[in-house]
């Protein structure tokens, strides 16, 4: 292949080193109003009066909306396809409200100043009620979050609201039960992941405006821009026809612009005021009223016999969804599924979840969307499976591992078709030296190096339920236009799908022209999430230039007169052995006169979601005497069938990894008793910086995967998911202490080595 395979730069690379006016607040007219969010001081409460006549007052103040103000019709601010599992229990403006930073007016002004003026001189009186913040007392609680009439939810999920339960189910192969009695060593243990942040550089940034046609345009970095026309027409109470959504370049997003968070403010504020609005969430509000990553606990029993052969595995999911629903039904069901079916030989499988509110911010999508947390349990499970059985554990998973050709009973009866894990597995033993190192190697009285190791498996799109579509024209230069309806949140899909186009029609990368996303004039496509952009708008770029290359053929036999069945393509020209037209004269001739205009579109969407996997391979220096932890070297070892464009998969494992260790080690969102958000700022929420990671090296072992594009698979999100558990199988093998709940803290490790002497 000539395109496809090859590291090729970004499209968009020198346009964003060299600070061009790209991100949505770079193209926002400087008219804009200015709206910002009054929010909630209490968890939960009911607002009895919202005095606004002073703050009217301040000089510049174009508007300001209460609940009363705005459409009472509910919704959820999940991107999701329609019909949306998450349950509809939001208003953009309530009466209630239920976490510290739920939105209780909506101000808009002239300046930023006087914006600020106005909040300070809103007067609002609250009845307070006891708030709910840990998830394993919502269920049954004299306090019920949710108790409006018109909460609604489109299909069974399980849902007991009354209860605090936002849904529940579970899924079983096998007699579990009856497994468990045959296993001579069993593992059963509880795994608390904790809510995290995004954390990525452009906060939620939207402006809104009116056009001559009277339609609200949303200006927005965002990730799925249909989801937004979607929901912002319902929310708004508003047709869908009145409503247009552009994406410019996104700084950033890991799942939190998944979700419509800072759209219905300035849309709203246009809709009353007839002016163009601006909203930007300062990082403060980023972190404490947008969303997060699910909190979870999580018990994984899991049982083998003498000889480290699995025979049951059983996991059950407590899942914190915060105040409201998005993303809950949908996230935790990866937690189970997307951990399993590693292990798809043990004859037995059962998974069961319950998803409950309570009053913290609301919790959405992360990259890794409920398959990171259930990898740290059942990864840290059977690391200490293996210490039991006296095993190593990179030995005991490839004695259990899933294969080629399988049906993986938990992965919703999906056949495996390309799987390299296993070599995997091997390349990263090669690589840290595994044979070498572990368990560990004492190299002071108080400094041990350890080794650990995970693996994991993600998947590709949303099997059935991701469509993607794309639009490819053939222009009067001889060149193609691209259009596409997925959003490059800087992962550089844009690149990719241009490599593929460049690949099906035989052309060098500057022929294809590919075009951001707009509702009005881009192909429909669900968004970017679910790591489904290489696998299921490739198929759709595949299928559409194929009906192009047909057309163009079917349009040069007639030029040439010629049979069809005789012509070629060579990218430069179309000809058989008499006769010839080139590329470019065939486009100036279908543009002329009684010519005929080349475009082709084709929609995807697959009935399959081949996993890709990854094996993490962790060295780490512990200091004994105080619990710190030194990351020294990290090998992620990925399976994403054929990798498109090599250099961008590799910056997406090291990005993935980065964050993941980030995860481990130092991220941590938590709550004072009464529901305020301790860690609402970078002061207080620590990342990662490059001197913390160590040295990140990433392998490829490439499969071919039959279903998808050239062979690829997504790569997304499986790179976040190993480091939790590999980092702590290390700290296990540097100090004999199991770390069961995140972050994996100098405190938690010190405290541990001291109950165990």
């Amino acid at each position: 292949m000539k395109v496809v395979s090859q590291s090729i730069d970004k499209l968009d690379a020198m346009a964003l080193v060299t600070g061009k006016p790209v991100y949505t607040n770079d193209i926002a007219p400087q008219n804009c109003l200015i709206v910002k969010v009054l929010r909630s001081p209490h968890a939960y409460a009911k607002i009895l009066s919202i005095k606004t006549d002073t703050a009217l007052k301040v000089p510049g103040i174009a508007c300001i909306l209460t609940y009363k103000d705005v459409p009472n019709k509910r919704f959820t601010m999940a991107g999701q396809s329609y019909p949306e599992p998450s349950p509809y229990d939001r208003l953009i403006l309530d009466q209630y409200v239920r976490y510290v930073g739920d939105p209780v007016a909506i101000v808009a002004g002239d300046s930023e100043k006087a914006v600020q003026k106005a909040l300070k001189l809103i007067k609002a009186e609250y009845e307070v009620f006891k708030p709910i913040l840990d998830p394993e007392e919502a269920i049954d609680n004299n306090t019920v979050i949710h108790t409006e009439e018109d909460y609604h939810v489109n299909f069974d999920i399980g849902n007991d609201v009354k209860r605090n339960i936002c849904c529940s189910g579970g899924f079983e192969s096998g007699n579990v039960d009856e497994a468990f009695e045959k296993c001579d060593v069993i593992v059963d243990e509880v795994y608390h992941t904790k809510a995290n942040n995004q954390a990525m550089m452009e906060t939620f940034i939207t402006y809104t405006h009116m056009d001559y046609n009277g339609r609200l345009n949303i200006v927005s970095s965002t990730q799925i821009p249909f989801h937004v026309r979607r929901i912002a027409a319902r929310a708004l109470d508003i047709p869908k026809a009145k409503v247009r959504v552009i994406k410019p370049r996104i700084g950033g997003g890991f799942g939190a612009k998944q979700t419509v968070v800072s759209e219905l403010f300035p849309a709203i504020v246009t809709l009353k005021t007839g002016k163009p609005a601006k909203m930007i969430f300062d990082r403060y509000e980023t972190f404490a009223a947008s969303t997060s990553r699910h909190e979870m606990k999580i018990r994984a029993k899991v049982g083998s016999d003498k000889d480290g052969n699995i025979k049951a595995i059983h996991i059950t999911t407590l899942s914190n969804t915060g105040a409201y629903g998005e993303h809950g039904p949908t996230t935790v069901g990866l937690s189970g599924h997307k951990t399993m079916p590693l292990y798809n030989k043990a004859g037995a499988f059962k998974f069961e979840f319950q998803v409950v509110y309570t009053n913290t911010m609301s919790a959405g999508a992360f990259r890794g969307y409920g398959a990171t947390q259930g990898a740290f349990a059942l990864e840290s499970a059977i690391n200490e499976l293996a210490a039991k059985l006296n095993m190593d554990p990179t030995i005991l998973r490839q004695k259990n591992l899933l294969e080629e050709g399988e049906v993986l009973t938990a992965y919703h009866g999906e056949t495996l078709r390309s799987c390299t894990l296993n070599s995997c597995i091997n390349k990263g033993k090669e690589l840290i030296k595994w044979d070498e190192k572990y368990p560990y190697k004492r190299i002071s009285d108080h400094k041990v190096r350890a080794v650990g190791t995970a693996i994991t498996m993600q998947g590709s799109g949303i099997a059935g339920i991701d469509i993607a579509s794309v639009q490819i024209r053939l222009n009067d230069d001889g060149y193609y236009t691209l259009l596409v309806g997925a959003t490059d949140m800087g992962t550089g899909c844009d690149t990719i799908l241009g490599q593929m186009a460049a690949e099906c029609l035989e052309c060098d990368m500057d022929k294809i022209v590919v075009n951001g996303v707009d509702t009005d004039q881009s192909p429909y496509d669900t968004g970017s999430y679910a790591s489904s952009t290489t696998y299921v708008t490739g198929m759709s770029v595949i299928k559409a230039c194929k009906k192009l290359r047909d057309q163009m053929l079917t349009e040069a036999s007639k030029i040439l007169k010629v049979e069809k069945d005789t012509l070629e393509f060579d990218g430069q020209k179309i000809y058989n052995e008499e006769k010839s037209i080139t590329l470019d004269k065939l486009a100036q001739e279908l543009v002329v006169g009684d010519g005929n205009y080349l475009m082709a579109s084709a929609s995807h969407s697959s009935p399959y979601s081949p996993p890709p996997f990854m094996a993490g391979f962790v060295e780490i220096e512990l200091d004994t005497e105080t619990g710190q932890i030194t990351v020294i070297d990290y090998f992620g070892i990925v399976d994403c069938g054929t990798p498109i464009n090599p250099k961008l998969a590799r910056i997406q494992v090291e990005g993935g990894i980065a964050q993941g260790i980030g995860m481990a080690l130092c991220e941590d969102i938590t709550y004072t008793e009464l529901g305020k958000m301790k860690n609402n700022s970078f002061m207080q929420y620590k990342i990662p910086s490059r001197r913390d990671v160590g040295n990140i090296k990433v392998a490829f072992e490439s499969s071919y995967e039959p279903t998808g594009p050239f062979g690829a698979k997504s790569i997304g999100e499986v790179v976040i998911n190993t480091p939790p558990p590999a980092v702590a199988h290390a700290v296990y093998n540097a100090a004999g202490v199991n770390i069961r709940s995140l972050p994996i803290t100098s405190e938690k490790i010190l405290k541990g080595i001291m109950a165990k002497r």
